[in-house]
């Protein structure tokens, strides 16, 4: 796995109730890159007693918008519209910790198209490709996006 920062818990850019709800924290955005993290509990199992599919996609989404969202400050959001997953192996039990590694490899006037992985520790969860469509900010005085929510 590639190194991971330590820093101390950072504000995301919007407030998402869902993730303050999950636990999910933001660890690193900058330069094409996130990192996202949630430390795992009862509530995030599934009937098998391991981490639900449904949260380590929704690390893979959060961390790739995001890595997507740090090379394009202008952008007011970058809403998912594709993204792939291939789950590799169960993503760990309560007491784990899960991180997220989004990386944004291209970029157009209007999508982002990124990467991402789930770790558990020295083990590989999932890796995922993304597509994301930037939102302008209504309130920078460029135009809106065609096809933009709000046109």
């Amino acid at each position: 796995m590639n190194a991971v920062s330590t820093a101390a818990r950072i504000p995301f850019p919007v407030e998402i109730p869902f993730l303050n709800e999950i636990g999910v924290e933001l660890l690193s955005m900058g330069n094409g890159q996130a990192q996202v993290a949630v430390d795992l509990q009862g509530r995030h199992m599934n009937s098998w007693a391991v981490a639900h599919g449904g949260l380590t996609m929704t690390l893979l989404d959060v961390a790739m918008s995001l890595a997507g969202r740090s090379i394009f400050p202008q952008a007011r959001g970058a809403i998912t519209v594709e993204m792939n997953t291939s789950f590799l192996q169960p993503g760990g039990k309560p007491g784990s910790r899960l991180i997220a590694i989004g990386k944004a490899f291209h970029r157009s006037t209007s999508l982002c198209f990124c990467e991402g992985e789930v770790w558990n520790g020295d083990k590989l969860v999932a890796k995922a490709m993304g597509t994301f469509k930037y939102l302008r900010r209504i309130d920078d005085g460029s135009a809106p996006l065609p096809g933009q929510v709000g046109d």
